[in-house]
């Protein structure tokens, strides 16, 4: 059963982002919360091995030429940074 749930007070830096979000995505705000909502609050907990198991699965569906050196990693965290 669907529920019903009104935001009150909702910050319009927080709005801004919201409404911008979901013209790029093509939703109304609507759908752009839920789906919001539906990414912070997971149904299921994953454990970290299940996480890891996902990132290294991610990894290995990845050209060769996307992969990164620690080197390249660590350059590109400090670019940009005093």
């Amino acid at each position: 059963m669907a529920r019903s749930l009104t935001l009150k007070n909702l910050p319009d830096d927080l709005y801004g982002r919201l409404k911008q979000s979901a013209q790029q995505h093509r939703r109304s705000l609507n759908s752009e919360a839920i789906v919001c909502l539906e990414a912070a609050l997971p149904v299921k907990e994953i454990s970290a091995a299940e996480r890891l198991e996902a990132i290294r699965a991610l990894r290995r569906s990845l050209p060769p030429e996307a992969a990164f050196t620690p080197e390249q990693i660590d350059a590109f965290k400090r670019e940009g940074r005093p």
